[in-house]
């Protein structure tokens, strides 16, 4: 089982432990491991030892959570902020804490590229506070370095590195697959249903305006932790967060280039339906060309009245299709001679 559905399985609203708002807790030991912690333990914790942390994961619309931010001190309007579903992405710094809300595609099943989730986090530099509503994979990706001890964060500020890394790199795996529907769709074939592909296209062009619009205003978030994150934030932290930020950039660019290539696509397969159809239009009106005066001729000689010519002639039918023949042969060679085809 690949790492996205196990987190899929874990990571379930309804998985907070022994019925508290908690989803996950870990004790930082400043080496790049963690322990477990529980909820009883969170409230009260004090770091007993150099460079501890402490990060607690929480679903923010469970009963407690917003007893236990106030508890912490944090004032009222960013209690408020940190477990309402105000979730465009923004960060400022209040004191000596930093306190954000990130967003990032939802991969959940059966949800679109568009479909964004957000986490709120505050941090105070001795404990780091993340909150989310809906299954968010990232923290679990964060938090698996942690329990593997495998090069995990040592502090705050590199948690809220990773955080931030890992949501930037998923959103990349999301601007892949759709600039591989691009490649398949300007490889299909011409004869293929083109309200098909102009569907799938329009499904694609919508799939980007929806992460750009998202996407942007998480660009300006992470520039501002950049920017106003407290001292506790270290140099190598603003350095990551830049990194972040020049990728975060650079798939904005691509989102760009991927709307264009979609909507020239949309033009191209458009413009091949409107010239097939013209091509078809053209060649009925050729062949009504020819048969407009073999019907009217016919018509002519079948009306049912008297004094048609040829009515007691045995050989007048024969002398008819000739006639016929040779209008038909004199017309095609004159739209010939015209370069009507």
């Amino acid at each position: 089982m690949d790492d996205d559905l196990e987190e899929q399985q874990v990571d379930q609203p309804g998985d907070c432990i022994d019925g508290t708002p908690m989803i996950f807790g870990r004790v930082l030991d400043g080496k790049g491991a963690g322990r477990p912690i529980d909820w009883d333990h969170v409230r009260e914790w004090q770091p007993t030892k150099e460079g501890e942390v402490l990060w607690v994961h929480l679903c923010r619309n469970q009963p407690g959570v917003e007893e236990w931010l106030e508890k912490l001190e944090i004032p009222e309007p960013t209690r408020e902020l940190l477990v309402s579903d105000r979730t465009r992405p923004r960060a400022f710094r209040e004191g000596n804490t930093l306190v954000a809300t990130l967003r990032g595609i939802n991969f959940n099943p059966g949800a679109e590229p568009e479909d964004m989730l957000s986490m709120q986090l505050w941090c105070d530099g001795k404990r780091l506070v993340t909150l989310r509503r809906m299954p968010l994979q990232t923290p679990r990706h964060v938090l698996k370095m942690i329990d593997r001890r495998e090069a995990g964060p040592n502090d705050c500020g590199a948690i809220i590195t990773e955080l931030t890394e890992a949501m930037i790199t998923r959103m990349n795996r999301s601007i892949v697959d759709m600039n591989e529907h691009i490649d398949t769709l300007e490889d299909r074939d011409a004869d293929d249903d083109a309200e098909e592909a102009l569907e799938r296209i329009a499904t694609i062009r919508r799939n980007c305006l929806g992460l750009k619009r998202h996407m942007g205003p998480m660009h300006e978030a992470l520039e501002a932790i950049s920017r106003y994150a407290p001292g506790w934030f270290e140099d190598h932290d603003r350095r990551e967060i830049a990194e972040s930020i020049d990728r975060l950039r650079r798939y904005l660019e691509d989102l760009d280039i991927s709307k264009e290539s979609a909507v020239v696509l949309m033009d191209d397969i458009r413009g091949r339906a409107i010239a097939r159809n013209e091509r078809t239009n053209y060649l009925l009106t050729i062949v009504a060309a020819i048969f407009l005066p073999l019907g009217f001729l016919t018509g002519l000689l079948g009306i049912n009245v008297g004094g048609v010519p040829g009515m007691d002639n045995p050989q007048a039918f024969w002398i008819v299709v000739v006639l016929c023949c040779a209008i038909l042969f004199a017309l095609v060679a004159l739209f010939w001679r015209w370069k009507w085809f």
